[in-house]
């Protein structure tokens, strides 16, 4: 912050100086038959003077006015300021200008001419109105598009953060989740089989140390998530033998793709525990990954039916929603159906 307020401190002195060095030289070196000594005078003399009243005049306006609450009163502060500095910039002209006419070395015909426009006061306060004018609407809409330039990045780093800050909420709903399902399944087999028991804890714990070393990304390639996967069946296996058949159908094409991390672990588990596990002779789930165009496409079908119970909270399936909204917004789509005995879970990912 200090080195932007610094840098935008420099940006307005260089301004300063090039714009009312430009103007008074563009004045000047439009007459003719003037002589070098009252161009550079007034040259030094007009960039002090315009110089010195807009910068009193943006001293003030920045302690004064409240941008982020602009009123009437602010207004009439801006206005009232406008015309002092108009004052002050009109006053300090014609006394410069009176000294030089004075003190000054013999003025030609064209100056003499030019110095006697100064006593016309309606002309002093018309070129003062326009220069000073000119000057107060210039830095305000400067300053207007900054402070708008500046709300729009700051809204973008809020929803940037908020963003985050949900995901990592989200991310942090899959390990508890996940865990507690696992070690229900442990325990219904701790006192039946202790070999199995301690193999399943064995994949829990790699499942575990696999979802915690990605929990602070936002993205993994389609290869990994694969990994966690068959970790998940494996696991999930032992509890129901030969009652659950996994087929995987993966373009090879797609196993270098990011996806986000455990989306399609969600789904595999989702199909198992509210599908195979509720059906006494199993079924199949079929993981189906493949690319069409720019979209990913990522299908989970699982025998059964489509029945959402009354008790459940659907965890799974509302973070799986809420992440690809906040990572795609409205580019991803998530869809889960009955089709022909079959529950189909489909997820549509852009590439680009």
């Amino acid at each position: 912050m200090k080195l932007t307020n610094k840098k935008s401190k420099y940006t307005f002195w260089i301004l300063q100086i090039l714009g009312w060095g430009f103007i008074n030289m563009l004045s000047l070196f439009v007459l003719k038959k003037i002589s070098a000594e009252l161009i550079i005078y007034s040259i030094i003399v007009g960039m002090f003077i315009g110089i010195s009243t807009t910068s009193i005049l943006r001293w003030y306006l920045k302690r004064n006015i409240q941008f982020d609450a602009f009123g009437f009163k602010e207004f009439l502060k801006i206005m009232v300021s406008f015309l002092v500095t108009a004052i002050l910039f009109g006053a300090m002209n014609y006394g410069f200008g009176y000294i030089y006419a004075k003190y000054g070395p013999e003025l030609t015909d064209v100056e003499i001419q030019m110095f006697n426009n100064y006593d016309k006061i309606w002309i002093q306060v018309l070129n003062s109105l326009f220069i000073v004018g000119a000057w107060t609407t210039t830095y305000l809409v400067v300053k207007l598009l900054l402070k708008l330039n500046k709300d729009r990045i700051e809204r973008l780093e809020l929803n940037t953060n908020l963003k985050q800050a949900q995901l990592n909420t989200l991310k942090g709903q899959i390990n508890p989740h996940f865990m507690f399902n696992s070690l229900n399944n442990i325990r219904g087999l701790m006192l039946e089989d202790v070999d199995k028991s301690r193999e399943m804890l064995t994949k829990l714990s790699e499942i575990l140390r696999y979802s915690l070393t990605k929990n602070n990304i936002n993205a993994i390639t389609v290869q990994e998530e694969l990994e966690m996967v068959r970790n998940y069946i494996d696991l999930s296996k032992i509890q129901l033998e030969d009652r659950l058949e996994f087929v995987e159908e993966i373009d090879d094409d797609t196993l270098t793709l990011n996806i986000p991390p455990m989306v399609v672990q969600l789904l595999v588990e989702n199909a198992t525990k509210h599908g195979i596990s509720n059906l006494k002779q199993g079924g199949r789930i079929v993981l189906s990954i493949k690319r069409e165009g720019e979209l990913l496409v990522i299908q989970v079908r699982n025998t059964g039916k489509l029945q959402i119970g009354k008790n459940t909270t659907q965890l799974g399936l509302k973070n799986i929603r809420q992440r690809l909204k906040l990572l795609y917004a409205d580019k991803a789509s998530f869809s889960l159906k009955e089709v022909s005995s079959e529950v189909v879970a489909h997820i549509k990912i852009p590439l680009a």
